[in-house]
């Protein structure tokens, strides 16, 4: 989450005219973290809100599948946010001259130093995404997949070497790498794609909230659980890795939907993979967000710190 287009108090009043019971407006903070939409914390008298305004990089056309996948998910049980629909039954609005949606709002919190257990809970409430996603008949293609790993990877070109000395030539290895590696016969599955620990909402060691599923898409199905496993088990500098937090992700996982053998010992190749796609996209936000964009920009590095780790620890996923 993050805010780009700011939203005047008129703006977000009028908005809320729309919606059966949603009370007059109390106040509207902008949130920083994430940098992919403007996003907005809304009280009203009656009610809290979250308030999305979708930036250039989301596709207005993907927002059905977006929206499709939400209520799925939650009519089978899982915790997630629904997209409010208006008086006409309408969930996309206009705001401030972007798409938008006024969006459910789910209490907890997100950790940043997460324990064992939340990460066991965390892999579980995965698996349990992933069996939900079973009959959902939706489909979105991963535009960050290793073609788009290449793509972006030639777009941030030598500007890589303005964040680290060397980078670039480590990236067009690591492709060279994942080029003769990556996996083609696993099952593919609907999936999250970014499930980092400010994408879970939390109260105590209960999940009570999966969100921001702008990433959505078909793909990988173990890759979810390498691309989380990559969030959860590292200090957030990347320096760090910590086996209690990635085994007892996996063991979640594992009892909620389970990992073949095959998938399993594909997750070293994965998991650098998953590294790869966030250094990149990190880099390119580095170079390319605007200077007075409300957000918190997030350091590349860190996920090459990660990918190093996976790489001089090929055997960390076994049993």
């Amino acid at each position: 989450m993050a805010v780009y287009t700011q939203v005047s108090a008129e703006e977000m009043a009028a908005l809320l005219t729309r919606y059966e019971n949603a009370g007059q407006l109390v106040s509207a903070k902008g949130i920083a973290e994430g940098v992919e939409n403007s996003n907005y914390l809304v009280e009203t008298d009656r009610n809290r809100f979250f308030l999305t305004l979708y930036e250039k990089r989301v596709d207005v056309a993907d927002l059905p599948f977006f929206f499709a996948l939400l209520d799925h998910l939650a009519d089978a049980g899982n915790r997630v946010p629904r997209t409010i629909k208006d008086r006409d039954g309408v969930q996309l609005q206009t705001v401030a001259g972007r798409p938008a949606c006024l969006i459910e709002f789910l209490s907890g919190v997100s950790v940043s130093h997460p324990t064992a257990a939340q990460a066991r809970a965390v892999g579980g409430a995965l698996g349990r995404m992933h069996a939900a996603v079973a009959d959902f008949p939706g489909d979105r293609p991963n535009a960050l997949g290793l073609a788009g790993w290449h793509a972006l990877a030639e777009k941030c070109g030598g500007d890589l070497d303005q964040i680290s000395p060397g980078l670039g030539q480590r990236v067009a290895d690591e492709l060279a790498y994942l080029d003769a590696h990556w996996p083609s016969d696993l099952p593919s599955a609907v999936i999250h794609a970014d499930l980092f620990p400010d994408n879970v909402l939390m109260l105590g060691d209960t999940v009570t909230g999966l969100i921001d599923f702008y990433f959505a898409c078909r793909e990988i199905r173990a890759w979810d659980v390498a691309v989380t496993h990559t969030a959860w088990s590292f200090e957030n500098d990347g320096a760090g890795y910590h086996a209690d937090l990635g085994s007892a992700l996996i063991a979640g996982y594992d009892d909620s939907f389970g990992l073949s053998d095959a998938e399993r010992t594909a997750l070293p190749v994965l998991a650098r993979g998953a590294c790869l796609r966030f250094l990149l996209t990190r880099a390119w936000d580095w170079l390319n967000t605007p200077a007075d964009a409300v957000v918190n920009r997030k350091d590349p590095l860190a996920f090459l710190r990660r990918l190093e780790t996976y790489a001089a620890n090929p055997g960390l996923f076994a049993r």
